[in-house]
């Protein structure tokens, strides 16, 4: 077995110690026997004390570890007994000296025995506050926790007060009392719960625990608690917005060229525990030239206590154009506060100053609002003088939608340029086609090339007009009864036949087949019905049946191939008051049916299952109050049936978005395209690329034109 290669030597083996006396102390020397550099260390076991308390320490050693020593050398480690190694225990005790190396990974071992006598006076009690670090927030709970050691074999009565902090913190008294065993150790903890407030502003505050006890001397403790950071930081700019000069005064006209500067109230609100300092930095948001304007806070550099506000006022300076526009200064305003450990709000913000020029252009803006009066007169649809000097009865777009036709009371047919309705300094109005003796009641585009007119008059008359030549006469006229109105016309999409629906439930077939060599004198085919006639519309395929609606809310499919009639069950009952006004199909889904009448109700049928059985038609969707409880005047699908416009008496223009089988979408209360001054009596719809255009007509005379974007997204249009 090889020797040891750390030496230990302990001068005395039997030692006797005061506790609390300062002569207890003793060397131990240790020898590097090995052959290498080496570093020691040393520490003390206490018989009997292998269980011991955390953190009690009885002995110090100087130096806690040894630097690397050469071979043959030694270093000396001066050992201090500060208490007993069992708590309380006074008395004769074996110590073992234990030596180690980490680098030799060997040990030696020494026991000595020392005598333990309790010193006179030395009854102090053991304290410390075992955290680090004390933080808290305002409105929370911390608890400031002490450590009591008892040395002494003994119980004590113990006494703590901590000072220095406010009473109001400590919501069970600042004052503790309980007893501690002999040589036992106990922990007790202050409550604190700090308000938000002046008293608890962010920073540090000392604070001493005093200690007292039975059987000994008083004592002390110190540390410190810093409270955090809380709350937030705002400023607000009133106004916004203001002018240069603030405000015209004519009782100063003869000054006119001087300026005032704009002033701007910056309230700075310091919501938190932090005593703040703020100043500003003024950026132009179009340029970083400084020198055309100027600009002082005043205050700079405010001190803004905590829990409190200060007004700072923003002055900003800068010359006024002679001659010209206002001009405008978008400035960023930057609040800088000082100390930045709580949330700010609103530390940019923006402003405006618009400057007006010395010399106001009164007459320039007099003339250009009445050359803009001018073009609006020209112009637009809304101008002071309608185009019709009475209610439009009906209107109608042709089929590429360039164009559009529209009738009035007022006996005349006019043309429109749609392109004019959307676009400026475009025109619409394209005159007048015809003008005819009594009020015009309906107008329709012949199907085939668009190149003929249908119209029919107040007094049962139907004239057929060219709509693209120069000649406003007719070129053919037919009337089967006098004075019977005619409320509706409809041509098969053949344009061989033309059907007429009149005032006195009468509906006319009329054929058009030899129309300029023959024109016809007397209707192939008549059909007469038990109720006055308002709507016709062809539905189906093959144009072998013709839906007809009229007074007390009727509405028939009548096949006029085999002169068979099929009522529809109309869930609005009426009475002789009551009237379907309008009915409309699309011209690439002809099995669908929309209704309109004077209650304001408004229905789509499928008529698929009727039309070719005995199976009764489908009602899709009905809704009431379309147009806010007022009679609905006119109704038009688009060709693929995917939209529905409508136009009522309390003067707007709705478009309603349909499923592929006629049903509203999500938006059931359809979308408000424009509100006029008076009723809607006539609407069309057509769609133009991605666009939605709308026609109306009005009571007014006025003819308006509507776009909207198409909704492609909805499933039943298709792009």
């Amino acid at each position: 077995m090889s020797a040891n290669q750390i030496g230990l030597e302990i001068p005395q083996k039997e030692l006797n110690f005061k506790i609390g006396s300062a002569k207890n102390s003793f060397p131990v020397v240790v020898v590097n026997d090995s052959n290498q550099f080496s570093s020691f260390q040393i520490e003390l076991i206490a018989a009997g004390a292998d269980i011991q308390e955390v953190g009690y320490e009885w002995y110090t050693i100087s130096p806690d570890v040894s630097v690397k020593i050469p071979p043959g050398d030694l270093v000396e480690f001066m050992v201090s007994i500060i208490e007993t190694p069992i708590s309380g225990f006074t008395g004769i005790m074996n110590i073992t000296v234990r030596a180690f190396s980490i680098e030799l990974r060997e040990e030696n071992r020494e026991v000595l025995r020392i005598n333990l006598q309790e010193g006179a006076g030395r009854s102090i009690l053991k304290a410390e506050i075992p955290s680090q670090k004390l933080q808290a927030m305002p409105l929370d709970d911390l608890e400031i926790p002490i450590l009591i050691g008892n040395p002494s074999q003994q119980n004590t009565n113990v006494s703590l007060t901590c000072r220095d902090l406010p009473d109001s913190w400590f919501p069970r008294g600042n004052t503790q009392q309980f007893t501690v065993k002999a040589g036992a150790q106990f922990r007790a903890a202050f409550v604190c719960s700090l308000p938000f407030d002046h008293d608890a502003i962010a920073k540090s505050y000392p604070f001493t625990i005093d200690i007292s006890h039975t059987n000994g001397l008083p004592s002390q403790l110190t540390s410190s608690l810093e409270v955090l950071p809380k709350g937030e930081l705002a400023v607000i700019c009133s106004p916004r917005l203001q002018t240069i000069p603030a405000k015209r005064s004519w009782k100063l006209w003869w000054k006119f060229w001087q300026s005032s500067p704009a002033i701007f109230t910056l309230t700075a609100n310091n919501a938190s525990n932090l005593p703040q300092k703020i100043s500003f930095d003024l950026e132009n948001v179009n340029s970083s030239d400084y020198e055309d304007f100027s600009f002082e806070v005043s205050p700079n550099d405010a001190e803004i206590e905590p829990f409190s506000k200060n007004d700072l006022q923003l002055q900003v300076d800068k010359s006024r154009p002679w001659l010209g526009t206002s001009q405008k200064l978008n400035l960023l305003i930057k609040a800088n506060w000082q100390d930045t450990r709580v949330n700010t709000i609103d530390e940019v913000q923006a402003i405006e100053v618009v400057v007006k020029p010395v010399v106001p252009l009164f007459l320039i803006i007099l003339i250009l609002a009445i050359i803009l009066f001018l073009i609006g007169w020209l112009f637009n649809p809304n101008n002071p003088f309608p185009p019709h000097q009475g209610a439009v009865t009906s209107v109608q777009y042709d089929g590429i939608g360039g164009n559009a036709i529209s009738s009035s009371n007022d006996r005349t047919i006019r043309k429109w340029n749609v392109s004019g309705f959307y676009r400026p300094f475009v025109g619409f109005d394209l005159g007048t086609l015809t003008e005819a003796q009594k009020a015009i009641r309906t107008v329709r585009y012949r199907p085939v090339n668009n190149n003929f007119v249908a119209a029919g008059l107040e007094n049962g008359e139907i004239q057929i007009l060219d709509s693209q030549g120069d000649n406003k006469r007719p070129i053919a006229t037919f009337t089967n009864q006098a004075d019977d109105r005619v409320f509706g016309l409809e041509y098969t999409l053949d344009a061989r036949n033309l059907f007429s629906g009149h005032g006195s439930g009468t509906v006319l077939r009329w054929d058009l087949q030899n129309l300029f060599t023959n024109p016809p004198t007397q209707p192939s085919q008549v059909k007469k019905f038990d109720f006055a006639i308002i709507a016709i519309a062809l539905v189906g395929q093959d144009d072998s049946t013709l839906a007809i609606a009229g007074r007390y809310n009727q509405l028939v499919l009548w096949n006029w191939g085999n002169n068979t009639v099929k009522q529809i069950p109309y869930p609005n009952v009426g009475g002789q008051d009551d009237y379907i006004q309008s009915i409309s199909v699309p011209d690439l889904k002809r099995n669908l049916l929309a209704t309109a009448d004077n209650q304001g109700y408004m229905s789509v049928w499928d008529l698929s299952t009727c039309l070719q059985s005995d199976r009764p038609c489908q009602l899709v969707d009905g809704w009431k109050d379309a147009h806010n409880a007022k009679p609905v005047r006119s109704v038009a699908f688009s060709s693929q049936g995917c939209y529905l416009v409508s136009g009522g008496d309390d003067g707007q223009t709705k478009l309603w978005a349909l499923t592929a089988n006629g049903k509203r979408t999500s938006n059931i209360n359809g979308k408000t395209l424009e509100t006029a001054r008076s009723s809607v009596s006539a609407v069309d719809i057509h769609l133009l690329g991605k666009d939605i255009v709308t026609i109306s007509g009005t009571t007014e005379g006025r003819v308006l034109g509507q776009k909207t974007d198409r909704l492609f997204n909805l499933g039943c249009d298709v792009e």
